[in-house]
Formats: structure tokens, sequence, C-alpha cells
């Protein structure tokens, strides 16, 4: 059975979509399986992997509604390993759709749930807020990974973050647990993104990644031209950096 993790954090700009992308893809190199579903009306996972997003007729909003079934809209091995149930903006539109349908939270379980022993690895791309999409996403998730930047504001939001997560445990997936934290955009030149990490680190009862994602020029370029870092640029720090975190991914399954 595959393992299920939402990365999520309602605050925007934190690396999520960057840490969704390139954590996948560091993972299908790794010879694991990989599904990514895009739960982000923006699709940027969706176009940082080269899908034109705004030329798809089959994507996670008409799997929602039931028009297609999960098979008829994964994108198969956009990369080796790597397949993508994509998104676009018509996504917005799923909250208002959704309204007064019956066990609205479970769509995207219950559609996972046919296609994930194919993998080794389901990573969802959360939306930067706290809606029935996001709900969707911890619902059908085993783990919840928080990517934080390193900035003075990174602890803002988290405790809600957390709350929600909570919530989702208690009230429709109790199985659902904290995968941890993971930093982004840490710049070594600064003090304050040390001082950041020190401070989570003694504020958070959570588990921390050791790798660190640090700012990277050739990590921020390679969407603009729809690839992973680790294609776009594998001898990069961010490649090297996402390889380590796909390494810690996998072994923390296995001690678990």
């Amino acid at each position: 059975m595959g393992r299920i993790i939402a990365v999520a954090n309602q605050k925007g700009g934190v690396g999520k979509t960057t840490t969704a992308i390139n954590l996948s893809s560091a993972l299908a190199e790794l010879n694991q399986k990989v599904l990514v579903v895009d739960v982000d009306p923006q699709g940027n996972t969706t176009s940082g992997f080269g899908v034109n997003k705004n030329e798809l007729e089959k994507t996670i909003y008409e799997m929602m509604l039931g028009e297609y079934d999960i098979t008829d809209c994964i994108i198969e091995e956009t990369l080796p390993n790597l397949s993508v149930l994509p998104a676009n903006v018509e996504l917005a539109a799923a909250e208002i759709e959704l309204i007064g349908v019956e066990e609205k939270e479970y769509i995207l379980k219950k559609a996972i749930a046919q296609v994930r022993e194919r993998y080794d690895f389901v990573i969802i791309d959360c939306p930067p807020s706290l809606n029935m999409l996001t709900v969707n996403a911890m619902t059908t998730a085993n783990t919840v990974l928080v990517p934080i930047q390193c900035e003075y504001y990174a602890l803002e939001g988290l405790s809600q973050l957390l709350h929600t997560v909570e919530l989702v445990k208690s009230r429709l997936n109790p199985e659902l647990e904290m995968e941890g934290v993971v930093f982004t955009m840490y710049d070594a030149r600064t003090n304050l993104s040390l001082q950041v990490v020190e401070n989570v680190k003694n504020n958070l009862n959570q588990t921390i990644y050791k790798t660190i994602i640090p700012r990277n020029v050739r990590l921020a370029e390679a969407p603009s031209h729809g690839l992973p870092i680790n294609i776009y640029d594998p001898k990069s720090a961010g490649a090297e950096s996402y390889q380590l975190l796909a390494e810690e991914v996998i072994n923390r399954g296995k001690e678990d």
C-alpha cells in the first residue's frame, strides 16, 4: 500500500509546491512509483511537470464531480516512475459545486483507494488555504508534511494548520499523523534563517526533517521550464537537498 503524504501550509509562498514537485521527482528517481495529486486550483504542480494545464479536459475537478473516473484523469509516466493527477483553475469552483453532496470530504479518498496499490507514494499538493479541498487531501492522507519558510513569520498560521490536522484526525481520518516539518528557503548568510530554525525546534513538538532546503536560484528557475530540479540542474544545491529529503522520507517509512 502506498504512503499518502499531503504537503500543506495555508500560508502561501513557503515552497509548498516546490517541495511537492521536487520531493516527488526525487522519490521517482530512487525507483519509487509516485502519483502526484494536484489539489491546488493554481495548477502550479501540474505545470511544474511540463503539463499544459489549460488544455486539459480530464482533471481532478471533473473527477471530483463524478464526470470521469480517476484512471481517465491520471497522466501516466509524465516522468519515469511518476504520474500526475492534474488540476487547473476550474477546480476553484469545486467547493461551490459540491455543496450538499453526501460525504464530499471523502471524494478524493475513495478515488485514490482505487489506484493506491499501484504506487509507493502518493504526494498531494494542497491549496494555500484551509478549505474543502485541503480537508479532502487530509482525509485521504496518512501524514501531513509542512514546509516552513525560514523567515520572520514562519510560525504564524502554523498553529491553525496543526489545529486543522487535529480536527480532521478526530472527525474524519483517525489515522492522520504529522509527517513532520521541512525548512525551505534557508539562507546560510543570514542569522534570521538560523534563528527561525532554532525557534521552530524549541516551540514545536513535531518531527523536523534533518534536510534543510536552501534558497537556490536554479530551484526557482526550474518550474518555468516545466522541469523538476533533479532534471533541470541535477548538480545544484536544490537538487541535492531534495534527493536527501527523499531518502529521509523513504527511511522514515521503514522506521514506522
